[in-house]
């Protein structure tokens, strides 16, 4: 009789091996559901044991003799890039942008897990010339808190995020133009206003730029310096003392500014490069004590890289014209603006001049005349308007006019003329860090007011 069937117990352990089974023989249907572990597998599976396509990752086939990896990049379609729409991106898809018209800008996701990846690619081999600017959208890009551009023709990079210190990473950087398109800097008092930085300085101290940015108006501070204004006249013997000159104005906006400037702004900023900027900031003139032989002392310049506001000029002290070199006592000094002349019995003297030295756009106006006989002071000149004179003691003859400009993201006016006293009253103090002239003194050896301290703001795009 033949031997049809063997049951388990007719078998021992480990007696039936890979040689008394036939290739085909053992089927799915004879295994019983995870009776195969890993244990039981020897060595590999090698592609011959398995059919093709059997394999999925991320839910495509596998071609068994390929390869596939995870997090592999899903290209999409190519995208239009030329400024006027920008794509926000996805993370594991790579993207083929097409700038051929003009400069593109693409953004990173606005938000990130780290082994996030992010392929682009240039389509047309247009990069160099019309550059791609990758926005970073809140994270950093290489570690730096600023955009990235590429700048290379047929570029190809690869983008990995890896944590909130460093963002995002690029894996070939030799494509990347400038991981640093905006200045960085410290020093002074630094307030935000949207995408600028504001560097205010009411002392002396230093601006340090650690990032110079790219090139042009990036590279571009806008700037406020403003001297220390002249110190008011007093009277002496009855004779009104002049207002003192207000301190230098000087702005200059930056080309891509967002701001309201003066209208005595230049139309451009200044270069940075990455460096120590000292910064002076010159103190108001002080007034001088009767009987005197000289008029109220100028302010002090204030000075930002190569721009220097010249300190207003000193207003004259009166003097009935017995004593003394006239010109020295009475006259009021030239300066950013000049300081009003005093009063005297006789002759009567012109104002200090404005503008000196002189610099364009001008910094600053002519001091007011005084007056003889009466012997009315004249006011200080201002930033935007010369001084005037005096009628009488009774009445103030306001200074020349300031400046308003909102470099520092409020209207503020600087610069303004000091004026002259009434009411035999002492001459009022320059306001501080505006750059004001003090008053001069219309009461009978009363005392003029100290002209105001000076200030620099530099303000510039960051992000």
């Amino acid at each position: 009789m033949a031997l049809t069937k063997v049951t388990t117990s007719g078998i021992t352990d480990d007696a039936v091996n890979a040689s008394k089974i036939a290739d085909g023989t053992l089927t799915s249907a004879d295994i019983a559901p995870g009776t195969i572990t890993t244990a039981k597998l020897a060595g590999s599976i090698t592609n011959a044991k398995l059919a093709n396509s059997s394999i999925t990752l991320n839910g495509s086939a596998v071609s068994l003799g390929g390869s596939a990896s995870l997090g592999s990049i899903d290209w999409q379609s190519v995208v239009v890039s030329d400024g006027s729409t920008v794509t926000t991106m996805v993370a594991g898809r790579g993207y083929f942008v097409n700038n051929t018209s003009a400069a593109g800008i693409v953004k990173l996701p606005a938000s990130a897990s780290a082994g996030d990846t992010i392929a682009i690619k240039d389509y047309a081999g247009n990069f160099g010339t019309n550059n791609l600017l990758i926005q970073r959208n809140s994270h950093k890009i290489q570690g730096v808190a600023n955009d990235s551009k590429l700048t290379t023709n047929r570029a190809s990079v690869l983008l990995v995020y890896i944590d909130a210190t460093k963002g995002w990473l690029y894996t070939n950087e030799s494509n990347v133009a400038d991981l640093t398109p905006f200045i960085a800097a410290t020093g002074g008092t630094v307030t935000t206003s949207g995408d600028y930085k504001i560097h205010t300085f009411t002392g002396d101290g230093n601006f340090v730029v650690s990032s110079a940015g790219s090139p042009g108006v990036r590279g571009e501070v806008s700037y406020l310096v403003i001297a220390g204004g002249g110190g008011g006249g007093s009277n002496n013997a009855g004779q009104q003392g002049g207002g003192g000159g207000a301190g230098g104005f000087r702005e200059g906006k930056q080309t891509c500014g967002s701001y309201t400037a003066s209208p005595k702004a230049a139309g451009s900023g200044l270069s940075v490069t990455a460096q120590t900027y000292p910064i002076t900031v010159g103190g108001g003139g002080a007034t001088v004590s009767v009987p005197t032989n000289t008029a109220a002392l100028s302010g002090s310049n204030s000075v930002f890289s190569t721009i220097t506001s010249a300190g207003g000029g000193g207003g004259g002290t009166g003097n009935p014209g017995t004593s003394g070199p006239e010109g020295a006592i009475r006259q009021g000094r030239d300066g950013g603006s000049g300081g009003g002349s005093a009063g005297s019995d006789s002759p009567a003297l012109s104002g200090g001049s404005g503008n000196t030295p002189p610099v364009s756009p001008s910094q600053g106006s002519n001091g007011g005349n005084g007056s003889s006989g009466p012997g009315q002071g004249g006011s200080g000149g201002g930033a935007a308007g010369a001084g005037g004179t005096s009628p009488n003691n009774t009445t103030l003859e306001a200074g020349g006019a300031g400046s308003p400009t909102q470099i520092n993201a409020s209207n503020v006016t600087y610069s303004a003329g000091g004026p002259t006293a009434a009411n035999q009253d002492d001459g009022s103090t320059g306001t501080a860090n505006r750059g004001n002239g003090g008053g001069g003194s219309s009461g009978p050896g009363g005392t003029g007011g100290g002209g105001g301290s000076g200030i620099v703001i530099i303000r510039y795009k960051y992000q």
